[in-house]
């Protein structure tokens, strides 16, 4: 047993980020302006993560803060009500719940509106975190969007260091919303600016095409992405599967 109660038998899975609200349409293939209404839903593509490790029989705890509103105190009832441990959950009095509006329009494209003026994962800094929790990962994963503001930034990597320094192996997946971003450039800039301390990154045939400027989705544009310190590098690609590339002995 770790200092504050914390089980250190390395074979819990540590999501680093954002955890919000996801307001979708409630009806299909229509833009944000023409829904008639919207339905809210749990959101946050590391809070995801964990859930989806807990479904699969696995150990996982989420790192965020949330608003001390009936928002936040909603997702972090999810999260224990799908056996996600809270012990990395912070509340922000001062700030709330991030809110996103998402719809998937007629023509196949996404279109989101973000409501973060901060919001309260924004504003989680380096001294809030819970090291204890963090140094009992056997992997901790994270994503992009704790990386475009500070605090948040210099949190997430002080969370990124004491998980590597500990022996976690450190998965990533940046998930790209260029909406939240101040430019595409800079996305790209600060995406990549993590990208050699990761041992596993997950992108999507979007985020390929993004960081590497080449429309080709093949071997060669791929290992544009490649780095030594990987063991394994996965691609998706929607409806036609997944590409990935690891190391050979």
């Amino acid at each position: 047993m770790a200092p504050n109660g914390v089980v250190s038998d390395k074979s819990l899975i540590v999501s680093f980020g954002e955890m919000l609200i996801d307001f979708v349409p409630t009806v299909s293939g229509v833009s944000l302006a023409e829904a008639p209404g919207f339905l809210k839903a749990p959101g946050g593509a590391p809070a995801n993560v964990a859930i989806a490790v807990s479904r699969l029989g696995g150990k996982a705890s989420f790192v965020g803060k949330l608003g001390d509103d009936e928002f936040g105190h909603m997702l972090a009832d999810i999260l224990k009500q799908n056996g996600v441990s809270g012990d990395g959950i912070l509340f922000d009095q001062g700030a709330r719940t991030a809110l996103a509006f998402v719809t998937l329009r007629a023509d196949g494209e996404r279109e989101f509106m973000f409501y973060r003026n901060p919001s309260a994962d924004m504003l989680l800094t380096p001294e809030e975190l819970n090291l204890d929790l963090i140094r009992s990962a056997k992997v901790f994963h994270y994503g992009s969007i704790s990386l475009i503001v500070e605090p948040c930034r210099s949190a997430h990597l002080k969370a990124m260091e004491v998980a590597k320094e500990s022996g976690a192996l450190l998965s990533y997946d940046p998930n790209l919303r260029l909406p939240l971003w101040p430019s595409a450039d800079e996305a790209r800039k600060q995406i990549l600016s993590i990208w050699d301390k990761a041992d596993i990154i997950k992108v999507s045939d979007v985020e390929l095409e993004f960081l590497t400027g080449s429309n080709k989705i093949d071997d060669e544009t791929a290992m544009k992405l490649w780095r030594p310190n990987l063991t394994l590098l996965l691609i998706t690609l929607g409806e036609k599967g997944s590409m990935y590339y690891t190391k050979v002995c």
